[in-house]
């Protein structure tokens, strides 16, 4: 048994509402994805990683801004969303600048 057969059009309605964001978020992530093997599995210019470090950047701010919802939050608790955002950006960084460095 079908259990969207139960459901009536409005209700189908709200649920098609509600599952498009995360659905458009997922389908942008697995993009996003696509693009970083891509560019690693072919390396068509020298700094590629450049370009790398950059969708991941922007997957990561996706992953705030949808995911973890954090536009909806108050001042503070973004405030803080971004600092750890900010920290792991500085321990990655971090470890970069060690593994360049050998």
């Amino acid at each position: 048994m079908n259990p969207l057969a139960s459901l009536s059009p409005d209700d189908r309605a709200l649920l098609r509402r509600r599952l498009r964001t995360p659905v458009l978020t997922f389908l942008a992530l697995l993009g996003l994805l696509a693009v970083n093997v891509t560019l690693g599995a072919t390396l068509p210019f020298a700094h590629v990683w450049a370009v790398e470090l950059a969708v991941v950047g922007l997957m990561v701010a996706i992953i705030l801004l949808v995911s973890m919802e954090v536009r909806k939050e108050p001042p503070l608790i973004r405030l803080f969303a971004c600092l750890g955002f900010f920290w792991v950006c500085i321990l990655i960084g971090m470890t970069l600048t060690d593994f360049l460095a050998r």
